[in-house]
């Protein structure tokens, strides 16, 4: 999945597959997660977000089913 660089302290870059509604977050610390079934508009809102950090872990950590990617470094 193509991901987009954000600026954030913990967030490198985010992808989102519109179709499966699947919503890829690669970290600062280089993990990369999936999470699933995530409406476009959480995916829309994080992006417009001052910080994206804040937004994820309100509207996106522990909501929605995830698989890691990738293991931090």
């Amino acid at each position: 999945m193509d991901r987009t660089p954000v600026r954030s302290s913990n967030i490198r870059s985010v992808g989102y597959d519109a179709n499966e509604q699947t919503l890829e977050i690669e970290f600062t610390s280089w993990a990369i997660y999936q999470y699933f079934g995530v409406p476009l508009h959480v995916h829309e809102g994080l992006m417009m977000a001052r910080s994206k950090g804040t937004y994820f872990n309100e509207h996106v950590k522990d909501k929605y089913r995830f698989k890691q990617i990738r293991r931090a470094r």
